[in-house]
């Protein structure tokens, strides 16, 4: 089962901000879990800033699920990107 990947640009933007090793590592960890991304992924109790997310080390990969497409909305450490 292929997913595709989409990032929005705040994605993008908070992605362009982190270290090289954190980048390396969310590319890694996203690449992995498209494998079965439901599979890795925690419901939100709000879903203000998206429905699931992932986890990388000390980082968050916040996503929706729109059919076989994975919208990734925000990534950020993990005390800042529920704020």
């Amino acid at each position: 089962m292929a997913y595709e990947v989409i990032y929005t640009r705040s994605a993008a933007k908070d992605i362009g901000r982190l270290d090289r090793v954190a980048k390396k590592k969310i590319k890694a960890k996203i690449e992995s879990y498209l494998r079965s991304p439901m599979t890795f992924a925690k419901k939100l109790v709000s879903s203000k800033i998206g429905q699931y997310r992932w986890r990388a080390g000390n980082h968050r990969i916040v996503f929706d699920v729109d059919g076989k497409t994975i919208v990734i909305l925000r990534v950020g450490h993990r005390r800042e990107i529920y704020k």
